[in-house]
């Protein structure tokens, strides 16, 4: 069973997600009292710490994946636009540096979909000056049922040569660069029609970049193996879902009798703030899923 550890974890929509696909949550860390409250409620075994800035390799467990949202306040359109070097979206770089202190297998980043023209260059190059190649693609809660859209982008990176070599052989691809995975014709054409009827402004799924099949410079084995968490099936049936939503099939079930103004409820602010800010559970399960495959796939060539 994958071991994870959450930065950034919120109300913990990435590890109930996880979980559901298989995976247990060893550590989290998370600064806000209810946020946290809520945490110690859900996941009373797991270790907590408050800061970022106050953990690494020197008091958080070795774990097999590591997921978190960091802040998005200064990259999100709505926000003032500093980028990923604004007080708070540049957190990330505490996030990059416990991953290059803990090197996890797998690492799981999510963010608003304005990510892609605010600071994913900066993100995947830390992503591969740690020695890991990356996936990504954004991903509306749409996709697995919500009524609404909810663009967000979600990276997966992992150690270059991890299904290559054993983990204990890590150090010497710590050179390699990362690359995007490739898609299949036909996944972008899906992917493509999905897209072409969308009434929004945000950005299309399926962010890719040109795939690179060269053999890495440093281990002479080939940039990402075959099996792909992004690659041509799970955009096929990210596709799918998306084209469903629109017909109005496998539309999650509302609560019945829920007025719009709710009365005697606790901490109501508090809740809206963090559902506001948490990570659609179905959607960190899909690709949880996605990574479960992968490490059975390995396990059994």
């Amino acid at each position: 069973m994958l071991t994870i550890g959450s930065l950034f974890s919120g109300i913990g929509g990435l590890e109930l997600g996880l979980e559901r696909a298989g995976m247990r949550t060893v550590w989290q860390v998370e600064m806000d009292d209810y946020a946290t409250r809520i945490l110690e409620r859900h996941w009373p075994d797991a270790i907590r710490f408050r800061d970022v800035r106050e953990v690494g390799a020197h008091n958080l467990p070795p774990v097999d994946l590591i997921c978190g949202g960091f802040p998005c306040q200064d990259i999100s359109y709505a926000g003032k636009g500093a980028g990923i070097a604004g007080e708070r979206s540049g957190l990330w770089s505490e996030f990059a540096r416990i991953v290059r202190e803990l090197r996890p297998r797998y690492v799981v980043v999510e963010n608003v979909a304005a990510l892609l023209s605010r600071g994913l260059d900066v993100v995947l190059g830390d992503l591969a000056a740690c020695g890991y190649d990356a996936e990504w693609d954004c991903i509306p809660a749409a996709a697995v049922g919500a009524y609404h859209l909810r663009d967000r982008i979600f990276i997966v990176a992992y150690a270059h040569g991890e299904r290559h070599v054993r983990r204990e052989q890590r150090g010497a691809d710590l050179g390699c660069i990362g690359t995007a995975a490739a898609e299949s014709a036909e996944a972008d054409r899906s992917m493509a029609d999905a897209n072409s009827e969308r009434c929004d402004d945000g950005p299309p799924l399926g962010g890719v970049q040109a795939p690179d099949h060269s053999p890495c410079s440093h281990c002479s084995r080939p940039r990402l193996g075959e099996w792909r968490v992004f690659g041509g099936d799970a955009r096929r049936e990210l596709a799918a879902a998306f084209q469903r939503h629109r017909t109005g099939e496998g539309i999650w079930a509302t609560e019945p009798d829920v007025g719009r103004v709710a009365h005697g409820v606790p901490a109501w602010v508090d809740r809206i703030r963090c559902l506001g800010n948490a990570v659609v559970p179905q959607v960190a399960e899909f690709i949880g899923r996605r990574i479960v495959a992968m490490e059975e796939a390995c396990a059994a060539s």
